[in-house]
């Protein structure tokens, strides 16, 4: 999966990220590959930071994966739950799916809050806070009594989510050399994508034995040792400069970003495709454990195993765009999300596990896609150009989810399928209308 598959931003130095009353003057080539410049305390800064090979490399490395899978958990923790949470505490599926769309949609609103916060105070604190302040709020969230008192943790357990996806990319640029960031960030994003899948799929086993409860309750653990072991093993940040929250500043980098019609058409596009994927993920275990298939619990965590498949198309999505362009890859994502959301509205299992594998590499091909080139389109503040987008992404699950669930509940899958066709079909206008060059 690329980074922000699983809410990571992709990674700039912090003179990028910030914005900046005037472009600082370009270095000469010779000015470059001096003597003097080898020597000077910003190269010397860079040697100095976090290569392959070292204990500490390994450790920084060991404590983000850590991190990220508690994190990604514990964000989706209630998803492959959904049928028992209904059972349990008598909901219909919308109601049951303010779990999952209370904590995505939490952590979209603190996205850009946090990340202004480690500004000032440091990506390690901010880290440790999230990841141990999300894990004890784990531990409450299975004694909750009713569904009121449910969502409210899940909301504030996503306020605390936020802060690992909102700096951790900005730490590893800052502490990490950059030969060395690669593959930081392809085991950071591991964590991501397999804390994210493991407590569906665990969830769902747990649940099937224990009562949704205890499978929460297993998961709140698990993430709380997580997060013992990121304080134990993430060394110091020895590049980390702290500086002021300019909240002018940061509005004034927001507006541009917002009213910059491409990246608008790819926030979008996330926002979209996003809620494609929250519709079919939240109501697919209420159509697989109804009349005809009665799959058990264990089975529904299980399917959530096709996630592997968004792996692969997320790696070959660069290729795919070097070949057909921009706009081919957006075709090509599109129509394979259509075509799985047709195939799963036929009654064989099979046919509708199928659909779901091509909903899922449809998914994650526009979604690498469109997250890849905000970087790209933003010349300045790519930090919050980033942000922005996650925020769309979550806000797309949160939305998705939700208005399919009541859709499933009042009319079956058949709406709940023409939910996300109608999301594919909003994405038609932005991803296939020439985009117009930046302008000068």
């Amino acid at each position: 999966m690329t980074s922000a598959d699983t809410g990571a931003a992709t990674p700039v130095r912090r003179d990028a990220a910030r914005p900046s009353a005037s472009p600082a003057p370009a270095a000469s080539p010779a000015a470059a590959t001096s003597p003097a410049a080898a020597t000077s305390p910003a190269a010397k800064a860079l040697d100095s930071r976090l290569r392959k090979g070292t204990s500490a490399y390994r450790r920084a490395n060991l404590a983000l994966f850590a991190a990220g899978l508690a994190t990604f958990a514990l964000l989706y923790s209630t998803q492959a739950l959904l049928p028992a949470l209904s059972t349990g505490l008598h909901l219909s599926p919308a109601q049951a799916s303010l779990t999952v769309t209370a904590s995505t949609g939490a952590l979209a609103v603190a996205l850009l809050p946090v990340s202004a916060l480690s500004e000032k105070y440091g990506r390690t604190p901010v880290m440790t806070a999230s990841v141990f302040g999300a894990s004890l709020l784990a531990l409450a969230v299975p004694f909750a009594p009713n569904l009121t008192a449910l969502v409210a943790l899940r909301a504030v357990q996503g306020v605390a989510l936020a802060g690992l996806p909102a700096t951790a990319m900005a730490y590893l640029a800052e502490e990490v050399h950059p030969s060395a960031i690669p593959s930081a960030i392809g085991l950071y994003v591991a964590g991501n994508s397999i804390g994210g899948m493991s407590s569906r799929v665990a969830g769902g086993a747990l649940a099937q034995a224990y009562g949704w409860r205890a499978a929460l309750l297993a998961v709140g653990l698990t993430s709380l040792a997580c997060a013992v072991a990121f304080r134990l093993l993430a060394p110091p940040a020895r590049h980390f400069t702290p500086g002021p929250v300019h909240p002018a500043a940061l509005w004034r980098t927001v507006r541009g970003h917002l009213g910059d019609v491409r990246l608008r058409r790819l926030y979008a596009l996330g926002l979209l495709f996003m809620a494609v994927f929250g519709a079919v993920y939240t109501v697919l275990g209420y159509r697989l454990t109804a009349a005809p298939y009665h799959l058990s619990q264990t089975a529904v965590g299980a399917i959530f195993l096709v996630y592997l498949v968004g792996t692969g198309t997320s790696a070959a999505s660069g290729a795919l765009q070097a070949r057909l362009g921009r706009r081919g890859a957006f075709a090509v994502a599109l129509v394979l999300c259509a075509a799985g959301l047709l195939v799963t509205l036929a009654g064989p299992l099979l046919l509708v596990l199928l659909g779901l594998v091509l909903i899922t590499a449809g998914f994650f091909t526009g979604h690498s896609v469109a997250s890849g080139a905000v970087s790209r389109t933003a010349t300045t503040g790519r930090a919050q150009a980033t942000a922005l987008y996650l925020t769309a992404y979550y806000v797309g699950n949160s939305v998705g989810g939700s208005v399919a669930a009541s859709a499933y509940h009042r009319a079956g899958w058949p709406a709940a399928a023409t939910v996300a066709l109608l999301a594919v079909a909003l994405c038609l206008r932005p991803a296939l209308r020439r985009i117009p060059a930046a302008r000068r």
